[in-house]
């Protein structure tokens, strides 16, 4: 497996490079968003994990870069904030997962084993599914043509079970992505928030979209 890291921290990059190395993948490392983003289209990687803040070319620019040129390599965006716009930001233009640092390296190693298990996909702007409509770029969900009022953290959620379609995710993958924290079994948030997006999406249609599986978590089915 190769990789190529986006990272402009000398240490940062180093420390990865040889933990990676140590793993037995192929590491490229690049400190500059330009020349990063030359490498990922004229190499082919498994993976990149890519920094947000670079110099001359910001990793937002570069990710919504490869995707629009069909690039479906697997991306892992490192970010210093943990903002939810930021999260939903990178969900939306293509990225597959997103770590904030200072992160640890066992879960960075466990996020790329996970990644690289999925089979890679364009992340498309608006997406339909028989009569319910989402729109990424603008966060607009309607149904029946009728606009759909969803709070950040909704939007989010949805976003995250339809970018996963037919693929059933377990509760502590969902509150680690969404909320930044691991599951506590004590903590009902989230089943709490699919309640509140089940509602607002499912709720007297019906065709029903958010599917509850048992032993496991909550899938976006389409079928």
């Amino acid at each position: 497996m190769k990789i190529l890291i986006i990272e402009d921290a000398e240490k940062t990059a180093s420390f990865l490079k040889k933990g990676l190395t140590e793993k037995g993948y192929v590491v490229d490392v690049e400190s500059n968003g330009q020349e990063g983003l030359i490498l990922a289209q004229v190499n082919n990687y498994d993976l990149i994990i890519l920094d947000v803040m670079l110099p001359q070319l910001d990793g937002w620019s570069i990710l919504k870069e490869l995707r629009a040129s069909d690039n479906k390599t697997h991306i892992i965006m490192l970010t210093a904030r943990d903002d939810i716009e930021d999260k939903v930001k990178g969900l939306n233009l293509g990225a597959d997962d997103y770590l904030v640092k200072p992160f640890a390296f066992s879960e960075l190693v466990a996020r790329i084993q996970t990644v690289l298990r999925r089979k890679p996909t364009i992340q498309k702007d608006i997406l339909a599914f028989a009569d319910l409509e989402i729109d990424f770029n603008k966060k607009k969900v309607s149904r029946e043509g009728k606009k759909i009022e969803l709070t950040p953290k909704e939007f989010m959620l949805l976003s995250l079970l339809i970018r996963n379609h037919n693929v059933a995710l377990s509760r502590s993958e969902i509150s680690e992505k969404i909320w930044n924290i691991n599951f506590d079994t004590d903590t009902n948030v989230v089943d709490v928030h699919i309640r509140r997006l089940r509602a607002k999406i499912d709720d007297g249609f019906n065709k029903k979209f958010i599917k509850t599986v048992r032993g496991i978590g909550y899938m976006f089915d389409e079928s």
